[in-house]
């Protein structure tokens, strides 16, 4: 009888520990990059905003932030497993939409982030538009195939025709923004033209030594969604709970930059310390792009339509909720 109850004992005990084991805590991967663009994963980050959002839909949920320098790493990090969600461009995330179609592998995404417009300033006297600049001028953007370089593409091909869509691209050269911007700056490089994302399209600006000639709102006729979060069938399968989880972490990020930009610019500056920026000038930039965070998506269609005609895809979607999630799709999108 001894042995007996002993016996039961130890399966009840076990039986009870079942639960705590399935619960156990789970640490989420999120792949971010540098600049404004990423304010709201810096946010979550220094708030615990997942953590805090997966508490309330009944899960114990660690994140963590791993730093890359472009789409194309994002985007083999994500592929990877590296990361579980990486936070990128949207042109990279359709190429592994379409590249995986129908496999665990394939890229779905879960919310934007940000939709600043990017811009191409140019440090050419009486430049007003890309006309205006010569075969000889170099054109900088962070990296040869980027968000920017689809926008440039879309931008000729809107002034010089259907086919046209390259006529600027052996002008392109890969520079880092710091380098982008010193070229702007100080002039006599080779370099006329930069193609520009927050703060640095602010700080270009604001010194009187460049101005705008072209932007994705001119490629794209409105608005665009410049950065998404996105993850893989089989890890958003695995984790049915967390794109609906990680879509209220962005969101709560993005309300806390239009309602403390204050505060919203103190955890900027101590993610990327600036010698160029101050509290007070990041603050008051935030205040002047309120609309540009939130997890709506934007002009998503009109990209995978252009990348189509490119060549840049072999299966268009035929509308934009076919590569964002459903908990995303009765949002302002289009």
């Amino acid at each position: 009888m001894i042995r007996k109850l002993v016996t039961m004992l130890g399966l009840l005990a076990s039986v009870a520990a079942f639960p705590q084991a399935a619960s156990a805590q789970t640490e989420v991967k999120i792949g971010i990059g540098f600049g404004v663009g990423f304010l709201p994963m810096f946010i979550a980050d220094e708030m615990k905003l997942v953590e805090k959002q997966a508490k309330a839909a009944g899960l114990d949920v660690t994140a963590s932030y791993r730093r890359f320098s472009g789409s194309s790493a994002m985007q083999d990090a994500v592929l990877s497993g590296s990361v579980d969600v990486g936070v990128y461009g949207v042109a990279a995330m359709l190429i592994a939409w379409d590249k995986a179609r129908n496999t665990p592998q394939q890229i779905f995404g879960i919310a934007g982030v940000n939709s600043s417009p990017l811009v191409l300033v140019a440090n050419k006297p009486g430049a007003k538009t890309i006309d205006d600049l010569a075969p000889t001028d170099k054109i900088a953007m962070p990296a040869l195939v980027s968000p920017q370089m689809y926008a440039l593409q879309m931008v000729a091909e809107k002034r010089f025709g259907k086919g046209q869509q390259d006529k600027l691209k052996p002008q392109v050269v890969a520079l880092p923004h710091p380098e982008s911007l010193n070229a702007m700056l100080t002039g006599g490089t080779e370099v006329k033209a930069y193609f520009s994302t927050p703060p640095f399209t602010q700080l270009v600006l604001d010194t009187g030594k460049a101005q705008a000639i072209a932007s994705s709102e001119d490629a794209y006729g409105g608005r665009s969604t410049f950065l998404a979060a996105g993850a893989t069938k089989k890890w958003l399968e695995a984790n049915p709970k967390m794109a609906e989880v990680l879509t209220k972490a962005i969101d709560e990020a993005s309300d806390i930059i239009r309602k403390d930009p204050k505060k919203a610019a103190q955890i900027y500056l101590k993610v990327e310390p600036s010698k160029l920026l101050d509290e007070a000038r990041v603050e008051a930039m935030l205040k002047a792009m309120p609309d540009d965070f939130g997890t709506p998506v934007f002009g998503v269609k009109t990209l995978a339509d252009f990348m189509g005609r490119i060549g840049g895809l072999k299966n268009i979607p035929t509308k934009w909720t076919d590569v964002f999630v459903p908990s995303l799709h009765a949002t302002a999108s289009n």
